[in-house]
Formats: structure tokens, sequence, C-alpha cells
């Protein structure tokens, strides 16, 4: 059923509903409407019994002890008077014959001699028909006798069949009036996703600069063709990102690798730009190195990208305060110079301490470039949890710059590779850390505050 389209499958859903119901139907109604049409036909007997003795029985034509009373009304109800000792069957109103048998019309004085109650019901089958009929103790002229109403039971196989005629062609009825209620929901449903299925095709093949139709529906549906719709824009921005980036690498490996292949050349052929030989390797080791660093800055921030979509079993629990101890102790001799005021409580956390090995070099990179003379660094706990702050004493960070600082390549005044601040951002990022970039005071310093929720 899967493998059919949705509009079959609707269909199929509710035919399949009704005849489910249907069969239901067809297999209680049997029961319960030959147990309520036998109720009604005993009813119908009794009532027109009833009638029977209100209008009277002593009449010259009863005297004979055994004949049958025709009586049209009542749904052709008949009645036999039946009296103690038996007689010769033939006795019936106007010399007419009895419907029974001798034998069966002893059998019912039988089944009344033995009646302990004034009046019982009773049921005969004759041939391939079924009797119902109901016995009454009786006084006709000082005599006890019996009255026997009884009535066929075709009439109520007749109705259930009847009943059941029409209720099949109601259930067909109702299957074919379906189809256009059916038919219409299928194309309320699936047109619009037949539409989305399309437009998802276009994004596959990254042709998702088109907006997709807007669908102004409140259901599923709607909240589908928003959802596909945002989707698009963000692989549109994540594209023009990417191309961005890719921009930017490209530019920022050029340039070095244009430098060590310009004084390679030369120096091949006897040039030394710098001088001599010694001068001119020196730059093209400077160059290699900063080579180096951009390519591995790149290779982190595929690492943590990966980090962040597929989260492994590589995180440790560690204490930050180390990790930013044996950081100050590594850097600090690029500016002897600098006063530092470190202050940091112990603060464990559940993460990759490589990735913030990593951060804090950058952070404190960064720090040690635009201080002037001191640079401050405490961790502290309080009731909303514990906040990591480094700051320097150096020139103010504008609104720009701040706003563009964590974004790829973005370099201030003496930056480098303009990937170090990203790396910061997308560590704190991958771990659910806040991070904040204030101005310490008018005109003097800036301050990284890492937020970490208790």
């Amino acid at each position: 059923m899967r493998k059919l389209p949705l509009g079959w499958q609707i269909w199929l859903v509710f035919a399949s509903f009704i005849l489910l119901l249907s069969i239901v139907m067809l297999l209680v109604l049997p029961t319960t409407l030959r147990s309520f049409f036998t109720n009604q036909i005993y009813l119908t007997i009794d009532a027109a019994q009833s009638n029977v003795l209100s209008d009277g029985l002593e009449s010259p034509f009863q005297t004979p002890q055994e004949r049958e009373i025709d009586q049209q009304d009542f749904r052709t109800v008949r009645h036999i008077i039946l009296d103690q000792k038996p007689t010769s069957p033939s006795g019936a109103k106007g010399g007419q014959r009895s419907t029974f048998s001798p034998q069966q019309l002893e059998a019912f004085r039988a089944e009344a001699m033995a009646q302990k109650e004034e009046t019982a019901r009773y049921k005969m089958q004759i041939e391939n028909s079924s009797i119902l009929y109901q016995i009454r103790k009786v006084t006709i002229n000082n005599k006890t006798s019996y009255i026997l109403s009884y009535l066929w039971d075709t009439y109520s196989k007749e109705l259930v069949k009847a009943l059941y005629s029409k209720l099949l062609y109601v259930i067909l009825l109702i299957l074919l009036i379906s189809w256009l209620p059916s038919m219409w929901l299928i194309r309320y449903v699936s047109k619009p996703l037949g539409l989305m299925v399309k437009q998802v095709k276009r994004i596959a093949d990254r042709d998702w600069h088109e907006p997709l139709v807007p669908m102004i529906r409140g259901d599923e549906i709607g909240q589908l063709s928003s959802s596909i719709e945002t989707m698009r824009q963000k692989l549109v921005q994540q594209d023009q990102a990417q191309q961005s980036f890719l921009q930017h690498i490209s530019h920022e490996l050029k340039t070095p690798i244009m430098v060590i292949r310009s004084y390679t050349e030369a120096i091949h052929e006897g040039i030394f730009p710098k001088g001599d030989l010694t001068g001119s390797i020196e730059v093209i080791d400077q160059e290699a190195l900063r080579l180096e660093h951009r390519v591995q800055n790149l290779l982190y921030l595929t690492k943590l990208d990966y980090l962040r979509a597929h989260p492994g079993p590589d995180k440790v629990e560690f204490d930050l305060s180390q990790v930013i101890e044996e950081t100050v102790e590594r850097l600090r001799w690029k500016r002897p110079e600098l006063v530092w005021h470190v202050e940091l409580a112990p603060l464990l956390i559940h993460g990759y301490d490589e990735q913030w090995m990593i951060a804090m070099e950058n952070l404190i990179d960064n720090q040690i470039r635009y201080a002037e003379s001191e640079i401050r660094m405490d961790l502290m706990k309080t009731v909303e949890g514990t906040v990591l702050r480094i700051g320097n004493d150096g020139p103010p960070i504008s609104e720009d710059t701040k706003a563009m600082l964590f974004q790829p390549f973005q370099k201030g005044k003496g930056g480098k590779f303009g990937l170090g601040m990203m790396i910061v951002k997308r560590t704190a990022d991958l771990h659910q850390v806040r991070i904040e970039v204030l101005n310490d005071q008018p005109g003097k310093g800036v301050i990284f505050a890492f937020n970490f929720h208790a």
C-alpha cells in the first residue's frame, strides 16, 4: 500500500473503514434483528389473542372441539381452540381443513395439557419453516379449553432479508458517493505535497535561490512548507558564507605562497632579496610559519564543526583554570613587561580540553597583542553560574568591530590571520557557553566574558 499514490491510499483507508463497519454490522445485525423480531412476533400474537378473547368465544361456530379461527388482522395471526379431549381434526369452522396435521394438533394439545402457566410461548419447526405460537388456558361453555395463537416466522425472515438488501445498497451507495469527497481530499492534500516535492528536488540540485511558492495554511502542510522555505534561506546563507570563506582562504594562502615562490626563484637565480642568503631564507621561513598557522586554524575550525555535528566520546572532565594557567605560562614570554593579574577558581567542566586549550591560546595571544601594560583574568562563581573574564588595558573596541569580531577573516588593528576569534566563538558555542565582549571603561580596556550556566 505504501507504494501506491497518496490519493489511492486515502481512498482505500476510507473504503476499508466503511467495509469493516459494514462487515461488523452484517455480523451483529442478524442476531439482534432476529431477537427483536421474535419478541415483536410474540407481542403481536399476544395482542391478537387478547383481541379474540375480548370479542368473546361464546358463539355457535365455536362449539367444535378443534377448529381454526382465521384472523387477517395483526399480521395474519391465526388461532386454534384445543379441547382437553381429542376429537376428529376435521371440525374447523365451516368445514375448513386445519392447517396442521392431526399429529401436529395432538402435539399442540399435549403441550397445552402439560402447561402449568396460564400462558406460555413455544416454537416449532415444521418442514422448512418455523412457527411461533402462544397457548393460553381459557374457559368455554364452563369447560377448560386452550386457545393456540400462532404466526409463521416467514414474516421476520423476509423483513430481515429486505433490511439486508437495503443495507447492501446503502453500503454500495456510500462507497460510490465517498469517491467524490475522497477525490477532493486527495487533491487538497496531494497537490501541495507534489509542489513541495518539486521544490525540494530543486533544492537538492542546489537551485535554491528562487523562493518557494507560499502556502497560507494553518495545518501541518503549511508548517512543512514554511520549514522548507526556512531551510532554503539557511542553505542560501550557508552557501554565501562558504563562498566568502573560500575566497578569503584563497587570498590568505595565496600571499605567503607567492612570497615563498618568488624568494625561491630569486635565490635559484643567485639573487638575494634581503641582501644575503640568510636573510632571504628567514623571510621564507616566516612565510612558511604563517602558512602553517593558517592551515592549523582551518583544521581546528573544521574539527570544531565536525564535533558540533557529531558529538563523540572524546569529552572528558577537566579543570578549566589549569588549562588557562598552563596557557599563560607558555605565552607570557612574548611580552615579559606585561603585568598579569590572575585569580582563577577551580571550574570542572565536561567537554573537549584540547579545543579549550587552542581557544585560550588564541584569546590570550590576542590580549597580549593589544594590552598596554597589564592583563587581568578572573574566574568567579555567581548565583546564575560561573563567569570567566579575560581583559586588557588596551584601546577599546568599536561597535562595528564588535559586531564583526567573530566572523572569519575579520582582522583588527595589528591582527594576524582573522581566524583566532572565530575559533574562540566556535569553542564556546560547542560547549553551550555564552560569550560577551565589553569595554572595561571609557576609552580604555576590553573584556571577554564567558558565562557558564550552573
